[in-house]
């Protein structure tokens, strides 16, 4: 990871009919109370990849750059 980026850490319950509405492009965003306590925002696209039949439960890590980019996101339990 580079120095200059930051780390968000933020806990995520959805389930998967919640997910499905972001699958069919009906949501396009994912809100989330971060646990420095930012309000954050991200494309639901970026967590697809951590879809089950039991949809999307865990903490996790994104990264950004300094600019606020997305960098990559990781489950971390």
């Amino acid at each position: 990871m580079p120095d200059n980026a930051q780390l968000i850490r933020f806990h995520l319950n959805l389930s998967y009919e919640q997910y499905l509405a972001f699958y069919q492009g009906t949501i396009k965003t994912v809100m989330v109370k971060a646990d420095d306590g930012r309000n954050i925002s991200f494309p639901a696209s970026n967590i697809k990849c951590y879809l089950t039949k039991y949809g999307i439960q865990g903490y996790f890590e994104m990264e950004l750059t300094t600019q606020n980019k997305f960098v990559a996101i990781k489950r971390l339990d």
